[in-house]
């Protein structure tokens, strides 16, 4: 049966050869399936720019030989698939040895067969199209994987803002925190150059890092007023808790979200709580968090204070640059300031 789809690249210095092979194809195909092309150059650049499905390729030819036709086609990471027929007048076993290294999938001799071509050249259209398919079924599959995947993300996203969002309301805090900081974490990991799996993590796993604070009595995270020493000693304790909570875990997200509760109170010279780690020691995730979570506190209107005007705001992070915060995490904060501003303006109500 015809099949116009069908693209078959026919490389031969001889115009004899050519012609007779392109008249067998045209015969067993289509009348345009067979590409002739006398030039080997030519043809090469057509084969790797075009859709083909089988190249027939003579080996003894000027400019280029068949064997450095097929070494040029078939290393081209979009070619490796397709199959190649040299014919040669040469029964040098060395030339097939080559030609076989170099991915040729069959050999025919001059003068063709007419039979013989006929059937290698049907069977190698069948290995292509079996290819195709393979390829085609492949893609499919990867998409259907990438949606289901994005769907059990987009459900353990959904669940971890519910959870933190349970805490938030006992510190009298509204979802539109959660929000800002999570945006405010994923453009600072953007802007130092996270790769984007790292910056997709953290910007999910921000939202817990107060989640601990379901383990602090209503007394001392509801109290209005100025905190004991006693009191403040056990706020504290919602970083460990918070981590206690998430640590056993395979989730790489929920893994994440303990390293960001467990950190993002501890400070670049040390003076942080619960661990008391310094500088580098201090998982980059919560050093991004400590910047983010920061600023939208001081900005954001609490029972014990007024928002913070932008400009105190901001001199507060540059003051606690190399003291309190990472400075790389501040100068990525502050580099990104036109992207921090829109996401506090889109979030301001929510």
């Amino acid at each position: 049966m015809a099949d116009s789809s069908v693209k078959i690249a026919i490389v031969d210095d001889s115009e004899s050869v050519l012609k007779h092979l392109t008249q067998l194809v045209s015969s067993m195909i289509a009348e345009d399936a067979a590409v002739p092309f006398k030039d080997p150059q030519v043809a090469l650049s057509w084969c790797l720019q075009n859709d083909v499905d089988l190249v027939i390729v003579d080996y003894v030819m000027p400019k280029i030989n068949g064997l450095q036709f097929i070494e040029a086609f078939l290393t081209n990471p979009s070619r490796t698939d397709i199959p190649v027929i040299m014919v040669t007048t040469s029964d040098t076993m060395e030339v097939r040895y080559r030609a076989l290294q170099l991915g040729a999938t069959d050999f025919l001799r001059k003068p063709v067969d007419k039979i013989e071509f006929l059937t290698r050249v049907r069977n190698l259209l069948s290995l292509s199209r079996h290819h195709k398919q393979t390829k085609t079924q492949a893609v499919l599959l990867a998409e259907e994987v990438r949606k289901a995947t994005h769907a059990i993300v987009a459900r353990e996203r959904e669940s971890i803002l519910v959870l933190s969002r349970a805490a938030e309301f006992r510190d009298n805090e509204t979802g539109a925190h959660l929000l800002r900081m999570s945006n405010y974490c994923q453009i600072i990991a953007t802007r130092m150059g996270l790769p984007s799996e790292e910056v997709d993590l953290i910007f999910t796993a921000a939202p817990m890092h107060d989640i601990g604070k379901i383990g602090i009595p209503d007394h001392v995270l509801l109290k209005p007023g100025a905190l004991t020493p006693e009191e403040r000693e056990i706020m504290t304790t919602h970083a460990e808790i918070g981590w206690q909570i998430l640590r056993n875990n395979q989730s790489p997200m929920l893994q994440m979200a303990a390293a960001i509760a467990l950190s993002h109170h501890e400070k670049w010279d040390g003076t942080g709580y619960p661990k008391r780690v310094s500088g580098l020691d201090i998982p980059l995730a919560g050093r991004i968090t400590a910047v983010a979570d920061v600023f939208d506190a001081l900005t954001s209107v609490r029972p014990y204070k007024p928002a913070w005007p932008l400009d105190k705001a901001l001199d507060f992070l540059r003051s606690n640059r190399g003291s309190h915060f990472d400075p790389a995490c501040v100068d990525a904060f502050l580099v990104s300031l036109e992207q921090i501003l829109a996401v506090a303006e889109r979030y301001g109500s929510a």
